[in-house]
This record gives structure tokens, C-alpha cells and sequence, in this order.
């Protein structure tokens, strides 16, 4: 008979992880103690990394409606999800187009575990517990093949989170592993902190923080480092931009002070 202890998944409560840390940023509640002091280490240094995770949220929004809305897709990979909060993925989409179908994938397991009781139960969504790093194994997962249909055109979401792919890890590979599965028509979208002409040492030893003691690193890209990620991919407009620029609702401020980039493509 199996230990029972060998079934319960690994919170990974000792270390905090990038995902409960951006729930606190956004002011969640799905946290826990080490996530919180760390994430506070972070803002000390840079109080701006909040603003970040807030407008990483909204050009979420507006990148999901866009692609259902005007680029016409019905089916999303969102790699990377995070700890669900307002405004998903599926629930934009499918303010669209009820049918549209989601694929969540993050390797946190609070994350799977919160998911599972949130999302809907209608047979549009699901979600996947698995590592970026590897996207073999999420490219053949049943759950995707369920909703996903590789001969139409599908968007992949990298949404904050590449910056946590350390170069040896070789993240412009794992982008290309997605790309390469999908037809011309599909999209990608991605966001990705970069090196801020302000505060650069505050950014600088935020990052510090992730290597020192999350279970990811962050990683400070150049724009042209971050707009290799999209290569097959024609940028739409306005192209690769810093955050709140990205087709927004209200006229942006001080848009350059949130020192992370982002943009969608659309595949060859």
C-alpha cells in the first residue's frame, strides 16, 4: 500500500516562489509568511516593482481581449499562470467568445490546487502542474490536447515570468519549442523586466533577492535581448514597449518607469 505522505505535494513553504510573491503584489492573500518578507526585501528596494505587477496585470487584459476580440483566437496557453485572481485568462476570452478554451500551466502546486477549485468546471479550461523549463512534456499532456487544437491558430501567454528562465536554461528555446507546434496565424504574448534607466540599482538588488532566495532568479534583459523572444513573430503595433503603452485604455504616465517591457506577436 502507498505512504499516504507520499501523495501530498511540496508547498515549498520554507522558500518563497515567484508566484505567491506576485499574489502579494497584487495585494492577495494567497501567501505566506517567507513570501511576504521577501517580497518586502524587494519593495524596499524598488517600491516601483508593485506598480509593475499591477500594470503586468491590466496589459494582460487588454493583450487576452485583443487576441479573442480582434486577432480572432479561441484557444490560449497561459504559461506560467500564477495564483488566479481577477480578471484570468478564461474570463476575458470568453467575454469574448464563451467557447474559448484555456490551458493553464504553472509548476507551483498551491497554484494547480487553487485552480482546480476556482476555475470552471464547463470542460473549457484546465490546468496543467509542470515546469517551463521542459515544454515537452506540457506540449504532450493530455489536458492540452484535450482543448488544444495544434492545426489552428493558438495563443501562448509568457506573462512576467521568462525573466525567471536564467540564460542556461535557455529560454528563447522553450519559446520556439511553442512556437514551433503552432500554425502561422498564432500569437504570442510575453512580458519581461529589463534594465530601467531609473532606479538601476534598486532593480539590481530586487533581483538580487529572487537569486538569493526564491526558487527562481530574476533576470535583467536589454530590450534587444527581450525582442529576440519573438523571433518568427511579427510585432503587432505598438511593437515591443514598455508596459502601460501597449494599446491602453486611458492615456499613459511615466510609462517608462515601469521598467518592463512587453508585446504581442503573430506567428509567420
Amino acid at each position: 500500500m502507498p505512504d499516504e505522505r507520499s501523495t501530498i505535494p511540496d508547498l515549498r513553504t520554507d522558500r518563497p516562489t515567484p508566484a505567491r510573491m506576485y499574489d502579494y503584489y497584487l495585494g492577495g492573500k494567497d501567501n505566506f509568511a517567507v513570501d511576504r518578507e521577501a517580497a518586502e526585501q524587494v519593495l524596499s528596494a524598488a517600491p516601483e516593482v508593485r506598480v509593475l505587477a499591477q500594470e503586468n496585470r491590466k496589459f494582460l487584459g487588454r493583450a487576452v481581449r485583443y487576441l479573442a476580440a480582434e486577432a480572432g483566437i479561441r484557444q490560449f496557453i497561459d504559461v506560467g499562470t500564477g495564483l488566479p485572481t481577477q480578471g484570468n485568462v478564461h474570463e476575458v476570452a470568453q467575454a469574448v467568445d464563451p467557447t474559448a478554451r484555456v490551458v493553464y500551466v504553472d509548476n507551483d502546486p498551491i497554484v494547480r490546487a487553487h485552480a482546480h477549485a476556482l476555475l470552471p468546471s464547463d470542460g473549457t479550461t484546465a490546468v496543467i502542474e509542470a515546469d517551463m523549463r521542459d515544454p515537452g512534456p506540457i506540449l504532450d499532456h493530455p489536458d492540452l490536447h484535450r482543448l488544444i487544437d495544434f492545426k489552428e491558430p493558438v495563443a501562448v501567454l509568457f506573462m512576467s515570468v521568462l525573466h525567471f528562465i536564467a540564460d542556461e536554461e535557455d529560454p528563447y528555446g522553450l519559446v520556439a519549442a511553442f512556437r514551433d507546434r503552432s500554425v502561422p496565424g498564432s500569437h504570442l504574448a510575453l512580458s519581461h523586466i529589463t534594465s530601467p534607466e531609473q532606479n538601476t540599482d534598486g532593480a539590481a538588488a530586487a533581483a538580487d533577492v529572487y537569486k538569493a532566495r526564491a526558487t527562481s532568479p530574476a533576470i535583467l534583459r536589454t530590450p534587444k535581448e527581450i525582442g529576440s523572444l519573438f523571433d518568427g513573430y511579427d510585432l503587432v503595433e505598438p511593437g515591443l514597449v514598455f508596459l502601460p503603452q501597449w494599446r491602453p485604455d486611458a492615456p499613459a504616465a511615466d510609462a517608462d518607469s515601469v521598467w518592463m517591457l512587453c508585446g504581442v506577436g503573430r506567428r509567420q
